[in-house]
């Protein structure tokens, strides 16, 4: 085989990507403490489809596999799932629908990859009969559930406005770095993404097939770690609707910012409950919906690295 012939069989050969990442400064995710693996072939597997012009290219997909929820001996829930973080997507789920606090006393979590069950395990008996009667069908792509008294928890709530304003420049350069951590979004697409940050330093970032579920594996890491919400940023790739709201204003979270669009109740939650929401964050733009008075409005020539 010729030098010419062996290009063009690695060209044929060639996994085509989603997008590449954008350039950004070195060190830049230096802080980022937890994220998912790419190129895990548990996440996602390479597939061969026809394009436009009729050519066979080989392509990524992530994958799903379900996940049952059990809290001590009851089963709770069964989610579709990317498949990583499974313990951290069950204490997540758990604590964002009331069912454990955020401080809740764990005695484990034992995750069953064959059976695809995640038990979750507390010194004590926990009150959620009555919450399984009164499930929400959530809106999304991938179906989610919210609890009714949940909405009723989120009546009287108000987040404090403690700590420095977040100038518009740092929430910028954080979102150019967020748009840079490896990911299955830029391999494959066809997922959410939801990071959690602090100024312009992206902390954790979680993927997942339901942008709730992304969100609980963040939330299930902070409570697993005792991490503090006081001051820190969540980012999700999902639409501003009234379940990311009601989650998270249930993690404690100031602010609250999107690239995607938002529902109106999800904007009159927020705002009930002094939850900074920004949706179609994207470059320099972006939408204040709620809670400008945590920002800092510098100018548009202050965004830059």
């Amino acid at each position: 085989m010729t030098a010419a012939e062996a290009s063009v069989n690695d060209e044929e050969s060639a996994i085509r990507k989603r997008a590449s990442a954008p350039p950004i400064e070195d060190g830049a995710l230096d802080s980022l403490l937890l994220a998912p693996n790419p190129e895990d072939p548990d996440l996602a597997q390479t597939i061969e489809i026809t394009n436009e012009r009729g050519q066979t290219e080989r392509v990524r997909a992530v994958r799903e596999k379900p996940l049952t929820i059990f809290l001590n001996d009851a089963e709770i829930v069964t989610a579709m799932t990317v498949g990583d973080f499974p313990e951290m997507l069950a204490l997540g789920y758990l604590v964002n629908q009331g069912m454990l606090p955020r401080n809740a006393r764990i005695e484990g979590i034992d995750y069953d990859d064959e059976l695809g069950v995640a038990v979750v395990r507390t010194p004590d008996e926990t009150d959620f009969e009555h919450k399984l009667k009164k499930k929400t069908l959530t809106s999304g792509c991938a179906q989610g559930t919210i609890f009714g008294d949940l909405m009723e928890q989120l009546e009287g709530v108000w987040l404090p406005d403690d700590g420095p304003k977040l100038p518009i420049s740092t929430l910028t350069r954080l979102l150019r770095r967020l748009a840079s951590v490896p990911s299955l979004y830029l391999e494959a697409g066809g997922i959410h993404g939801c990071a959690l940050a602090e100024e312009d330093r992206p902390l954790i970032y979680m993927e997942d097939v339901g942008r709730h579920n992304a969100v609980d594996k963040i939330a299930g890491v902070m409570a697993q770690e005792g991490v503090d919400p006081a001051g820190k940023i969540f980012y999700t790739t999902g639409r501003l609707t009234s379940e990311m709201v009601i989650k998270t204003v249930t993690m404690g979270l100031p602010i609250l910012v999107s690239r995607s669009g938002f529902s109106a109740w999800g904007v009159e939650l927020a705002r009930q409950s002094n939850l900074t929401l920004i949706g179609r964050a994207k470059g320099r733009r972006l939408t204040v919906l709620s809670g400008g008075q945590r920002l800092l409005f510098d100018t548009a020539e202050d965004t830059g690295t």
